[in-house]
């Protein structure tokens, strides 16, 4: 791949230079710069005292009424299987256990305001539905006027402004918990079981498999959701902050979904590298990443490797399916994917910050990119020499971030926390496995 030889290398003094195919971007990794070894706390750990049921934060189990409206929630039936209700009633929230709910973010990215004012976009007779009906009980009514309050004190209000502002106009205002289209999926958990320390938080490699399988299933139900209700959405952004360094309010696990009106500048400048060259993740990817020795794990689904080229160690796992778009996954190849995907949450461990990113091919795109899910890994500040050269030092070379997490998935394969994984060393595909477009 002769295209391609100069991107990765390392200077006489060991300093690694590497440069992203899909973006440019430019990375150093210096000799003997610091970073946080896996699992050290980012904090000194404290005592926990146990609370049962859980009331640590806004998105524990006894504070369901501290979050807008549900728009659906995850349960398992006594039976085992799993069932989701929607729009359940303040009166219903506590007659089961929620595994993951969904919810309206308090605060919006990407406004209802936005889609009425710029787009003429309309709420479905389905989503004014709700929310009459909702408004319509005692609870409901009192529950979103709380929401809205607590909304407009967090931005500054002061009691007698509020006091000046009517209700039709506070209704008004809470329209974006039925229609709007920044949304939460928050998990039940917010501790382990059995937690002695505030650092025994649930992460997303906390979950069982199958938990973090519903869990992707959720989302993507969401995700079409989003699509399915605003007509103007071209891309629905999916991504998860964990702790506080990679940007999460609370540090209970939750995922978000944004719909916007454009690809936005990342997935823009992606596609029109892939359209130069339709099968760059195979040539400069994975291809690349057999011969530099860079993969972590794969299965019959999705390979995962140690990317080269990002400002911050990163994860990225690929799917290998035909389909580029996570919604049109079978549930075998969205399982190996999500199999995967905890696999490395697992091994990374609950005391790294990091966020997880989804990429895919926007629905009105006709240049195909696999689904490809960025683990990114916040273990160091960017500062004022990236600022003024656009040159990123990033601490851990993908060789040594390959090297401290294929020890730990051994352990977690052995521990029978995963399995039917082939790691590091025992991966078996070939050259170009990834199939993104051939259906």
């Amino acid at each position: 791949m002769p295209e391609f030889k100069n991107i990765y290398r390392t200077m006489p003094d060991g300093t690694l230079k590497h440069i992203n195919p899909l973006t440019g971007t430019e990375v150093w990794t210096v000799p003997d710069r610091a970073h946080r070894p896996l699992n050290k706390a980012i904090h000194q750990p404290k005592a926990l005292q146990p609370v049962n049921p859980e009331n640590h934060c806004d998105f524990c189990q006894t504070n369901y009424l501290k979050t807008p409206p549900e728009k659906n929630r995850l349960i398992q039936t006594p039976g085992g299987s799993y069932q989701k209700l929607e729009q359940l009633t303040p009166d219903e929230l506590h007659n089961s256990q929620a595994l993951f709910r969904r919810v309206a973010n308090l605060f919006e990215i990407v406004t209802l305001d936005y889609w009425l004012k710029n787009h003429g976009f309309q709420i479905s007779a389905h989503q004014a539905q709700w929310q009459k009906d909702y408004l319509a009980k005692p609870r409901g009514l009192d529950h979103v006027l709380q929401m809205i309050t607590t909304k407009l004190q967090l931005i500054g209000k002061t009691p007698e402004e509020l006091s000046k502002i009517p209700q039709d106009e506070k209704l008004r205002l809470a329209e974006s918990f039925f229609a709007g289209g920044h949304e939460l999926i928050i998990a039940q958990k917010h501790f382990k079981p059995r937690a002695q320390w505030d650092t025994d938080l649930v992460a997303s490699g906390d979950l069982t498999p199958e938990e973090h399988y519903q869990y992707f299933r959720f989302t993507i139900d969401a995700l079409i959701d989003i699509y399915d209700n605003n007509p103007f959405v071209r891309y629905v952004s999916v991504f998860q902050n964990w702790l506080q360094p990679a940007g999460a309010s609370l540090e209970h696990l939750h995922r978000q979904l944004v719909g916007i009106d454009e690809w936005g500048a990342s997935i823009e400048s992606e596609l029109e590298i892939v359209r130069q060259n339709p099968n760059i993740y195979n040539e400069a990817i994975i291809n690349f990443s057999i011969n530099q020795n860079l993969i972590v794990a794969e299965n019959d689904h999705a390979i995962a490797v140690a990317e080269l080229g990002h400002r911050f160690p990163t994860l990225v796992i690929y799917s290998k399916s035909p389909q580029v778009r996570p919604e049109d996954h079978s549930p075998e190849e969205l399982r190996g994917v999500s199999d995967l995907i905890h696999a490395c949450h697992a091994a990374t461990g609950n005391q790294v910050p990091c966020n997880e990113e989804w990429y895919y091919t926007p629905r009105d795109s006709k240049v195909l990119m696999p689904w490809h899910i960025l683990i990114k890994w916040r273990t160091n500040n960017l500062a004022g020499f990236e600022g003024g050269t656009k040159i990123y030092i990033n601490p851990i070379s993908p060789t040594a971030q390959k090297n401290l997490i294929v020890p730990r998935l051994h352990e977690l394969r052995e521990q029978k926390i995963i399995k039917n994984l082939k790691i590091g060393d025992e991966f078996s595909s070939k050259m170009n496995p990834l199939l993104y477009g051939r259906a």
